[in-house]
């Protein structure tokens, strides 16, 4: 009798052990993407994270973005990078003028450095984001529609998006020129054109890769990615730019009184 309970006890001690193991294992490993039934679309559908700490470019450097190979630029481009005064990178300045300084939209790649969720909500002919920064939010229209022939300039631009298989392609174009591609001063001009390729790599990790394509700022398109983590259980919260304590810090230190930004005025004295 005592040792058939010894050996139930060794037993299930075995059992809780493996079965640790198995639940460590299976956190590690990541999970396959939903399946889906033939011909239907792909499921982004979920809260999606980007991975911390964030990053301040799209373009290879350290991780502060002092060291850094510029993408191909023209000599508007130069121009306009060397008018630019982030806080961070090479150029970084005590008297920033970033637009998002100000809280002025940020644009498109530029949000996705923000560190906020964003959620995807997909329903028939459409694909909808839901930024939480400042409660921002894009239209990619999936009905087969093109881009209208008369579109007004835009910060968030004007999106279109088809399915490649498991890949979400989005078109955007019709952007202002007052928004900045990162937070290190990459400018663009109201040419540019910013396709992406949204893929769900496995259950919960969505990448993003796109190609900026802007003739007037850079002589051939170069190309970023960032990558997400889906948060279940998560919800977007309110996130409003101006509750920033240091808003109004930013705005003195900037010159930018009034909300007015200008990359030509001199820094606050």
């Amino acid at each position: 009798m005592r040792n058939r309970l010894l050996g139930s006890i060794l037993a299930l001690v075995v059992a809780l052990v493996s079965s640790c193991v198995l639940r460590a294992q299976s956190a590690e490993e990541p999970r396959a993407a939903k399946p889906r039934a033939a011909g239907s679309t792909p499921d982004l559908s979920g809260v999606w994270s980007p991975p911390r700490p964030t990053i301040n470019s799209f373009v290879p450097s350290d991780p502060f973005g002092l060291k850094m190979q510029n993408p191909p630029m023209t000599t508007w481009g130069e121009a306009k990078l060397k008018a630019n005064r982030p806080t961070f990178g090479a150029n970084g300045s005590p008297h920033p003028n970033d637009p998002g300084l100000i809280c002025l939209p940020p644009g498109v790649p530029r949000i996705y450095l923000e560190p906020h969720p964003m959620q995807i909500i997909q329903i028939t002919g459409r694909v909808i984001v839901l930024f939480e920064f400042n409660h921002f939010f894009r239209t990619i229209y999936t009905d087969g529609r093109e881009h209208p022939n008369d579109l007004d300039s835009t910060w968030m631009g004007h999106s279109i998006g088809r399915w490649e298989r498991n890949t979400l392609v989005v078109d955007t174009i019709g952007f202002n020129d007052r928004t900045w591609i990162d937070r290190v001063g990459h400018p663009h001009s109201d040419e540019l054109r910013l396709v992406e390729r949204f893929r769900r790599v496995d259950y919960d990790t969505l990448e993003d890769n796109f190609t900026i394509d802007d003739p007037k700022a850079y002589t051939k398109p170069w190309t970023g990615q960032r990558v997400f983590r889906l948060k279940a259980g998560w919800e977007l919260l309110e996130d409003i730019c101006e509750d920033n304590g240091k808003y109004a810090d930013y705005e003195k230190a900037a010159g930018m009184s009034g909300g007015v930004i200008g990359h030509s005025e001199e820094p606050a004295k």
